[in-house]
């Protein structure tokens, strides 16, 4: 390394920390216009495809997250000391961003790599050393690389971004404490309602209370509840790899099975938390507070009576899910805390009692309760409008700003893709151009007739361990014919956590999720692929269900709702990107006619959606 940088003037930076990622660059160096991100590996003799994905991932890090590094050149370099010399070159190996892909270099050739990326960027403005430490760092990680750093200890201003166009979550996570802090030190049991848009980080200000209160000694201790299983088992099982090889690397040995059962204390499917209540109906549960994720899809009492009565054999069961759970924590004698984490236009499935359950059951049964509420509570989306008013005179009812969160962070390239997708499923065709407009450059979303091209766009614009995956509507049952099973089971920790050699990958383009998969969590890049359950006409969106051997019209206002939703939070998934695919049908197929994909991919081309 000293020889390669014997007489060049520049910066060097050793051990750079990434916090969205928890881990170290081995050396960040500026030299003229170039900033190099140096990974070694010492004594290898190959190039190993994890090492190059990891110099790569670390390099779009810098490029996408640190402002002073968005414009120069960044060269990843992967050091494998006694590797083979390899040539160098950069046919093809520059991106639009200006990020080169991984380059190689032995221990003697990395001199010779320098030199050759510096003669490539010579008319490149030179990059200030100094104006570059004082660059912003502005991550916005994913849920499960969130997960990882708030369980390591990060804070969860370290890995979000803090920039002025976002609402800062640290500001919504210190709201939530000082009602917790506060319930405590009164003595008072407290409900709070925090709203925000799709990807706007409420799942993430919920595990940072949970993770932050997570030992049963600490006396906020916390838990973090979801009727999502594919999530909870998604994080449950992140965090556990995650702390298996953390504790590895420390020199301790833990086991895959001794680390899942210290985190599924903390992240509970909520069936598992009722469960244990109901086994004991006096006992308060250890925890002093119950953060609720996506809480409009609690269940209401009809849903809840069924499941108990055909899953646990319990009669007769009277509450409603709200109303059990708060029942839950009000057994506690001296003070208790529910966090409900709020989404818009999310239920996607049959009794899904949506926020109004949650304000009805504290009305009718926990008089006593404090609420507060998000400001945009109020807004059409929550369908908490009417409920509302039946507690404008309620006493300790407050309003708080801090609580909603308006900006979605899901992805970094563009924040408003969640208002282009409400207005593309609402049929706004103006409002969704103008918004389109505004993406162009920053958020791809690109449209075709064919599956092919549309795997190999994917395939084409991930770098580095970027995920992609295909995506599709539960009811998207005429797929078939193009190798999409929407009946056949994908097992979400495999699809969003196992590598790109597992054929059970996302990577692997091969198993779908669907919206129940995927709802509150994400891909970098996605392929949503369009069936004629949810099709557009003249008239509108029409809502369609194959029963038997034929498309049968939805009816049901609730069942329409949760259709269109269903593409809501298909269409909100991807960080980076998407391709749409709206198939062309097959004429001699009655139950895929030409006619029912092909207004649909009109409204799409009309809207302006570029056409591979």
């Amino acid at each position: 390394m000293k020889a390669a940088l014997d007489g060049r003037e520049g910066f060097i930076s050793f051990e750079y920390f990434i916090p969205r990622m928890g881990k170290r660059v081995d050396i960040v160096l500026i030299i003229g216009a170039v900033i190099f991100v140096l990974e070694f590996k010492v004594d290898e003799k190959e190039f190993s495809a994890a090492a190059l994905e990891q110099v790569w991932d670390y390099a779009l890090d810098l490029k996408n997250f640190h402002q002073t590094s968005h414009k120069p050149l960044v060269a990843p370099v992967l050091i494998a000391t006694k590797a083979p010399s390899v040539e160098c070159s950069f046919s093809g190996k520059l991106d639009r961003d200006n990020l080169l892909h991984p380059l190689c270099s032995n221990a003697m050739s990395l001199a010779e790599v320098i030199d050759l990326v510096l003669s490539f960027a010579q008319n490149e403005p030179e990059v200030d050393p100094l104006n570059w430490q004082m660059g912003r760092y502005s991550p916005t990680p994913t849920i499960v690389e969130a997960a990882q750093a708030l369980y390591s200890g990060h804070s969860v201003d370290a890995i979000s971004r803090n920039d002025a166009s976002a609402i800062n979550l640290t500001s919504t996570s210190e709201a939530i404490s000082r009602i917790i802090e506060d319930s405590e030190k009164r003595h008072l049991k407290s409900i709070c309602f925090v709203t925000g848009v799709p990807g706007a980080g409420k799942t993430l200000v919920g595990l940072n209370t949970a993770t932050k209160h997570r030992h049963e000694k600490d006396r906020f201790h916390s838990v973090f509840l979801s009727g999502n299983d594919p999530l909870v088992r998604v994080l449950r099982e992140a965090l556990a790899r995650d702390h298996v090889v953390n504790e590895g690397t420390s020199g301790r040995k833990l086991t895959r099975g001794d680390a899942r059962r210290k985190v599924k204390s903390f992240i509970q499917n909520v069936h598992e938390f009722r469960d244990e209540c109901l086994r004991d109906s006096a006992r308060p549960p250890v925890e002093h507070v119950a953060i609720f994720d996506e809480a409009q899809r609690a269940w209401n009492q009809e849903q809840t009576a069924s499941f108990m009565q055909q899953k646990k054999s319990v009669s007769d069961f009277g509450d409603s899910e709200p109303k059990f759970l708060i029942s839950c924590l009000d057994r506690h004698p001296d003070w208790a805390v529910v966090v409900c984490l709020v989404g818009g236009g999310q239920e996607i499935n049959r009794g899904e009692a949506g926020i109004s359950e949650w304000i009805e059951s504290l009305e009718e049964h926990f008089p006593e309760w404090h609420i507060h509420i998000s400001s945009k509570l109020t807004d059409e989306e929550y369908g908490a409008g009417r409920v509302l008013k039946t507690i404008e005179f309620r006493p300790h009812v407050y309003t708080n700003d801090a609580l909603h969160l308006s900006v979605s962070m899901r992805s970094f390239r563009a924040e408003n893709v969640s208002e282009l997708v409400k207005q593309l499923l609402d049929l706004d065709l103006a409002s969704s151009q103008d918004s389109l407009s505004k993406l162009q450059h920053k958020y791809p979303i690109v449209i075709t007739r064919d599956l092919t091209n549309a795997k190999q766009w994917l395939r084409a614009q991930a770098r580095g361990s970027e995920r992609y995956g295909m995506l599709v509507s539960s009811q998207a049952e005429r797929l078939r014919p193009h190798a999409i099973f929407v009946k056949s089971p994908v097992d979400p920790v495999h699809w969003f956590l196992d590598g790109r050699d597992d054929v059970r990958s996302s990577y692997y383009l091969e198993d779908v999720a669907t919206e129940f998969q995927v709802q509150g969590l994400e891909v970098d890049w996605a392929c949503v692929t369009w069936d004629a359950d949810f099709r557009h006409s003249h008239a509108g969106w029409g809502h369609w269900s194959f029963v038997g051997s034929r498309w049968s019209a939805i009816r049901k206002e609730d069942r329409k709702a949760y259709l269109k939703n269903a593409y809501r939070v298909l269409l909100t998934r991807a960080r980076q990107g998407m391709v749409i695919v709206v198939p062309h049908g097959d004429s001699d197929d009655p139950t895929r006619k030409p006619e029912y994909y092909d207004s649909t991919f009109s409204y799409f081309r009309e809207i302006g959606f570029e056409v591979i």
